[in-house]
């Protein structure tokens, strides 16, 4: 793994695109990346002058201390598509969809930036916040295998999804849990990187906590944010712990030993290593360098 190969996506944060004083905070906060948002929060009446705002405050190339992503209105409406030319001309990072349902709405993205020669560099993002998009995730997931889709991430839309089915909000999210899961299996099936959904309570800086703790053992990238002051702690979850990449050295090192050269199993404190071990090991490490844990 390389600097090429990952980017650290901890923590997104949601800017609202309608707050010039908000954007012109971006370039001091810790997070990973930013979504400035065109869809939710703006208004019909000022989705044009939104968009205008957001193409120009990219034009005018903002210091880039973290990923710059802008979430555009859905294709099928009548701002999406005018939203994704002249937020792809300013050259964002990425450009977040809303409201996908199959991988067509992926490719027809996709072949609107080619037509209008939009740099390679700006990726897709994909919200996955709808039955349909559940039911088609595997082959959504699989346009993450060919480098021409441009698709790079999943986002859980975690609050759209309450919504269109029905199940209950709780706390410990248990009748999401099963969707989650199959994201992260989908992401990961098709290259993909996946960001967990966002805690509405951003006052309750505990319980967010324990959600981030969650999302990293379900084996999301990622935490959602809707304030900066879950930035802190979205960080500090999704960063290797020092125990964790203690316990990687130890691998490398063990597998590094002469006695050990071209071995695929070895015995270490008591349990049995395999090679994949050593990778798991040797990427964590490697992920631990690029973030500067």
């Amino acid at each position: 793994m390389t600097s090429d190969t990952y980017r650290p996506r901890r923590s997104v944060l949601y800017m609202p695109a309608s707050n010039e004083r908000a954007l012109a905070k971006i370039a001091s906060l810790a997070c990973d990346a930013v979504v400035i948002n065109l869809e939710d929060g703006v208004g019909p009446a000022d989705k044009i002058s939104a968009r205008d705002r957001v193409a120009d405050f990219l034009a005018a190339r903002p210091e880039r201390r973290c990923e710059m992503v802008v979430r555009i209105n859905p294709l099928g409406s009548e701002w999406g598509a005018d939203d994704l030319l002249a937020v792809a001309k300013a050259g964002p990072d990425g450009i977040l969809l809303p409201k996908i349902g199959t991988p067509r709405d992926i490719l027809e993205a996709g072949d609107l930036l080619d037509d209008n020669f939009a740099l390679d560099t700006v990726k897709l993002w994909a919200m996955i916040e709808t039955p349909k998009a559940l039911l088609n995730i595997g082959a959504i997931a699989e346009l993450g295998r060919d480098p021409a889709s441009r698709l790079a991430c999943f986002v859980a839309g975690t609050n759209d999804l309450v919504k269109a089915t029905g199940v209950l909000a709780i706390p410990d999210r248990r009748y999401l849990m099963p969707w989650l899961l199959q994201l992260v299996l989908a992401a990961r099936a098709g290259g993909l990187d996946v960001i967990d959904g966002v805690a509405n309570d951003f006052r309750d800086l505990d319980g967010f906590a324990r959600e981030c703790a969650e999302a990293a053992a379900m084996g999301f990238d990622g935490k959602s944010l809707i304030h900066p002051a879950q930035i802190e702690p979205a960080n500090r979850a999704f960063t290797p712990s020092p125990e964790a990449l203690a316990q990687a050295r130890v691998i490398r090192d063990a597998f590094s030993r002469p006695e050990n050269a071209g071995k695929s199993v070895i015995a270490l404190d008591g349990r049995m290593v395999e090679r994949l071990h050593l990778a798991e090991a040797e990427k964590l490490l490697a992920k631990a360098a690029i973030i500067g844990a």
